[in-house]
């Protein structure tokens, strides 16, 4: 609604290219296209980048909106564990390739580039020292839950963490992060009976797609918003998050972890 050429990157082409069909019904105007991304998979993201690059496109918003829940224990192609490697190293690096565009952008438009990360009041629980740097892949230690936050928690310090370096930079982008609250989509399919019994008991506290984007939106368009980064933002204003995510230092150690987690990759 707002004239945004929009690229729909999606692990599910098909279900990526039935909701362009829809949204084309409604606005037979829109400019979508679909690529796809599976950003549990490093060779997927440089993929994906490569493509998007190629096209010659600006890039003034990054939404990171991805994201698994719950899963069972096990590892990517990459040998990361699975809700760790999509929901935070995956979206990491897809930022991290796609920054020069996004100043590029900037400096040529003079508009301001904005990054949103999808977390989850859900970063509040997670393991005691916050990010289980040295078991994230152990199988023996590992929680669905806990690591389902420390990844939501990983998507807060990345946005803190280069919210920093950009404004060091004076680079005209903004990053802030969004709690979506409960939202019905398939994001809850590994989650079990409890979860359907929990659904059903606070039916009114869920959202529906459209109220579950809103604050997304909100933080990724309003004008209100301008210059405003390093926030975390639930039902469209800013409030607080966790003692660990605004921990600078873990901040810091989550990304040279991260860093040194994908060099080390094939």
């Amino acid at each position: 609604m707002r004239g945004a050429h929009v690229i729909i990157a999606a692990r599910n082409t098909k279900a990526a290219n039935e909701s362009k069909e829809m949204i084309l019904e409604m606005y037979p105007n829109a400019r979508i296209d679909c690529l796809q991304l599976d950003l549990s998979s490093i060779k997927s993201v440089r993929s994906f980048v490569h493509q998007f690059l190629a096209l010659n496109l600006p890039l003034n918003i990054l939404i990171n909106n991805a994201g698994v829940m719950f899963c069972p224990f096990q590892l990517t192609e990459d040998g990361v564990e699975s809700q760790f490697a999509t929901n935070h190293i995956g979206h990491f690096l897809l930022t991290n390739l796609l920054l020069d565009k996004m100043k590029s952008s900037s400096k040529e438009s003079g508009i301001e580039g904005r990054i949103v990360n999808l977390s989850s009041i859900a970063h509040t629980y997670t393991y005691t020292e916050g990010i289980m740097f040295d078991g994230i892949n152990d199988p023996d230690r590992y929680s669905d839950k806990k690591a389902y936050g420390q990844s939501k928690l990983a998507n807060l310090l990345h946005s803190n963490a280069l919210s920093r370096k950009l404004q060091e930079e004076g680079v005209n982008i903004t990053i802030n992060s969004v709690h979506p609250g409960l939202v019905t989509t398939n994001l809850f399919r590994h989650s079990g009976l409890g979860m359907s019994v929990f659904k059903a008991m606070s039916f009114f506290l869920w959202k529906n797609i459209p109220q579950g984007a809103a604050t997304t939106c909100y933080v990724a368009l309003h004008p209100d918003l301008k210059g405003v980064t390093g926030k975390y933002f639930a039902d469209c204003n800013v409030t607080t998050p966790s003692d660990f995510a605004t921990d600078i230092s873990l901040a810091d150690k989550l990304w040279d972890f991260s860093t040194k987690l994908i060099d080390s990759l094939p």
